[in-house]
């Protein structure tokens, strides 16, 4: 009987390792797709740049008025550009330039794996560089959305900002992983944190220590919008107090109430847009 039980705990154990291998696996498998044209109520010209390791990536640009300011804007794990039309509309209404990229492996640029921020900085940073040539006398803006949030502030810019919105960011990866087992899996899910984690080398080249915004955030010096959802399981309230504490001064917390880990515009359009053009109005466009 004793024999059977460790039997059954060892094929219990090698089926979890086998399923969490598989989920990491999984989880950075790249989410490439066509995009196609812009639609046509947006004049978007089609772009194409390199990262420095010479990595392409795709996007549309949308040139607004002269001296109103340019906003780059980020999607999320899974999406493409396409995700974040509905601000590039509202902004471009408003007169703002407006960058969408496809984040390295995503969309139609290219990548191997999903590296939760850390290759996706890259394409951040090479994003940044290309509006700052393209409109060089225009103040820059970025608006990033979960995975897009954090990639800004891993790649670290060098790029002079004047505004940031940083939507549903994670803390750290382990954060993020743990979050997510214990939404599937519950409290106890967190245990196997490790399990994920340790893939991160070994896949992707990448260690958790690496992938930590809250840690680069303070060198973030630029006003910051954080928001998040009151109800979002991902990445829970309390988190984003967490990340909202480390930011350096200027800073506003927006917590939207009722919304999950969800695309915020679509959430509450009228609130959203508001809230994020007077957020960009006063630092994109007021004097110095």
């Amino acid at each position: 009987m004793q024999r059977r039980r460790i039997l059954a705990a060892l094929a219990a154990a090698f089926l979890c390792l086998a399923v969490l291998l598989g989920a990491g696996e999984v989880l950075s498998q790249p989410h490439h797709r066509p995009v196609g044209a812009a639609p046509g109520d947006l004049p978007a010209s089609p772009v194409r740049f390199d990262t420095v390791t010479g990595q392409s990536l795709a996007g549309w640009l949308v040139r607004g008025d002269a001296g109103a300011g340019a906003v780059l804007l980020l999607h999320g794990i899974g999406a493409d550009r396409r995700q974040m039309l509905g601000r590039a509309r509202f902004l471009h209404r408003l007169g703002y330039s407006v960058l969408l990229i496809d984040l390295p492996a995503h969309g139609e640029s290219a990548g191997d794996r999903v590296t939760f921020g850390w290759n996706e900085s890259q394409g951040v940073a090479a994003a940044l560089d290309y509006l700052s040539d393209a409109l060089p006398d225009e103040k820059i803006g970025v608006i990033g959305a979960s995975l897009g949030a954090a990639s800004l502030v891993l790649s670290l810019p060098d790029v002079s900002l004047e505004a940031v919105v940083l939507e549903s960011m994670f803390p750290t990866i382990e954060d993020a992983v743990s979050d997510r087992l214990a939404m599937y899996l519950g409290p106890a899910g967190r245990w196997l944190t490790p399990l994920l984690l340790w893939q991160l080398p070994v896949r992707l080249g990448v260690s958790a220590d690496q992938l930590r915004p809250i840690a680069d955030l303070p060198s973030l010096h630029v006003p910051l919008l954080i928001a998040a959802g009151s109800e979002d399981r991902h990445t829970p309230l309390a988190e984003t107090r967490r990340i909202y504490a480390a930011a350096d001064d200027p800073k506003a917390l927006w917590v939207v109430d009722g919304a999950a880990h969800v695309d915020l515009h679509a959430f509450d359009p009228p609130a959203y847009e508001a809230r994020i053009s007077a957020f960009l109005a006063k630092h994109l466009r007021d004097s110095d």
